[in-house]
């Protein structure tokens, strides 16, 4: 079978370490939710530093955390706040454990600038590590019941790729990083092709499989037993005479555990879950992940990680 069953999952699903301010795709996304947001805040400017401060001054702002959770974010915005003329400190690191009180970021410069920097940094600093203590707290969960089960991302990320690394900094998996780096054929593309799941997949699949050298991955979408190993078979047949394949991906959508426990359970039986990865997927939550991990999957995925994530409390203090 070549790679083992966890490095697929990595291969597929584990791609946030690409999503640096070294990466030219990403810093425009950086830029974007940073420079472009704070254009709009401040506009003219800001009225009241000019009736408070006119003259200005210099100061030290200290970022602290308000609660516990884990820290994503301090990259971008440590960069922001230099573009700025301020000099900083990075007190943590991405990724790190956070308790109340401790001291996140030290900024030094002008007063003007630390105020008027603030509100678009702290966004930023919240929202992300709000998604990465999301995805830390549901990963430990899954793993308790199934450690070779892993949280991933979906594309419902009104931030793109910066909400990606705060899954990525939670230890989650980023999934597609957009449309052009894997394949995924959903409900709606196999309504296209024919009446049924078991109708369309093979054409679908077949189709997919000679774009496989410009995909990360293979995923197709089905909704019950039938698709599922249908959609086995297929990829059983289009892999057996390559050396090296892209991962194949079975998305069990709004599959209830006990059917994704039977499904599974039908791909052992017939010989061919050694050949795909199982992804479940569809309105999972806290209360239902423990029994999707038990159920025997590989990935679990969570849009609610990033299209509603609650932003970590934290604050910025003039010292």
């Amino acid at each position: 079978m070549g790679r083992s069953r966890q490095d697929r999952v990595r291969q597929a699903f584990f791609r946030g370490e690409a999503l640096t301010l070294e990466n030219p795709r990403y810093l425009p996304w950086v830029h974007v939710f940073t420079e472009d947001l704070l254009g709009a805040d401040v506009g003219p400017g800001d009225l009241t530093l000019r009736a408070v401060l006119p003259g200005g001054g210099r100061g030290t702002a200290r970022v602290m955390a308000r609660e516990p959770g884990v820290l994503a974010g301090l990259e971008e915005v440590s960069w922001f706040y230099t573009r700025h003329g301020l000099r900083t400190e990075r007190l943590k690191a991405d990724g790190q454990r956070l308790e109340p009180g401790d001291a996140i970021l030290r900024a030094e410069g002008s007063l003007q600038a630390l105020l008027i920097v603030e509100r678009v940094g702290l966004n930023l600093l919240q929202r992300m590590s709000g998604i990465a203590t999301r995805t830390r707290e549901l990963q430990e969960l899954a793993h308790r019941h199934s450690p070779a089960t892993f949280v991933v991302a979906t594309r419902k990320t009104p931030w793109g790729p910066v909400d990606k690394r705060a899954v990525h900094l939670g230890g989650g998996g980023t999934h597609r990083l957009g449309l052009g780096d894997a394949i995924l054929v959903k409900t709606n593309h196999l309504r296209l092709l024919a009446a049924s799941e078991e109708e369309a997949i093979p054409l679908a699949l077949k189709r997919a499989w000679s774009l496989r050298a410009e995909a990360v991955f293979i995923e197709v979408e089905v909704t019950a037993l039938k698709g599922a190993l249908a959609a086995a078979r297929v990829f059983e047949e289009l892999r057996r005479e390559e050396a090296d394949p892209p991962p194949s991906v079975v998305m069990l959508d709004n599959v209830p555990p006990t059917e994704v426990s039977r499904i599974v359970g039908a791909l052992k039986e017939e010989g061919l879950h050694d050949g795909v990865l199982i992804e479940a997927s569809g309105k999972i939550s806290e209360a239902t992940i423990a029994e999707y991990a038990s159920a025997g999957v590989d990935a679990i995925s969570v849009g609610a990680l990033t299209h509603s994530p609650r932003a970590l409390d934290l604050s910025q203090a003039i010292e």
